[in-house]
């Protein structure tokens, strides 16, 4: 996928891209191309960025250390400020950050990378922790133990004998 100058975005019909794609992901091993549609619409201040896609993948299964194919899909929409950034000089040695100000942005005369933003949104898909659909389920057992067999240090023992009577 190449590189979209943002100037472009909004120039085009209705200041939209949309494309479809059937490649793979430089970083994402996968098993097939990613394919799938993404459209891109530039709105004055930001770029609203949506993808569909979806390809397969090999995961290790956390349970049971076995591979398994897990298809991964996704349906994401983004909105991306287009803001020139401050000279790092411009930037004060401390700054209280609100959270709404952790938000991406691009220069509005720069370019947007679509394989770059799908690699994101791909990764973010991959589930954690991985369990294999045949993995067996894990059994919770309550069980209180003995007081008999809990074995304490003989340090904590001599603090036992300190207790007051009730």
């Amino acid at each position: 996928m190449e590189k979209i100058f943002i100037p472009q975005i909004a120039r085009a019909i209705d200041a939209t891209e949309s494309f479809e794609f059937k490649e793979l992901i430089a970083g994402l091993e996968t098993l097939t191309p990613v394919q799938g549609v993404i459209t891109i619409r530039h709105l004055g201040s930001f770029l609203e960025v949506s993808a569909q896609a979806h390809t397969i993948i090999t995961l290790t299964c956390d349970r049971t250390l076995v591979q398994f194919n897990y298809r991964l899909a996704i349906d994401n929409s983004e909105m991306i400020w287009l803001a020139e950034p401050l000279p790092e000089s411009d930037y004060p040695k401390e700054r209280e950050i609100e959270t709404g100000d952790l938000v991406e942005s691009l220069s509005p005369n720069g370019y947007f990378d679509p394989e770059i933003w799908l690699y994101e949104q791909l990764t973010l898909a991959i589930p954690y922790p991985k369990i294999a659909p045949d993995a067996p389920a894990l059994d919770f057992v309550d069980q209180e133990p003995d007081s008999e067999s809990v074995t304490v240090d003989k340090r904590w023992q001599i603090l036992s004998s300190l207790q007051l009577p009730e």
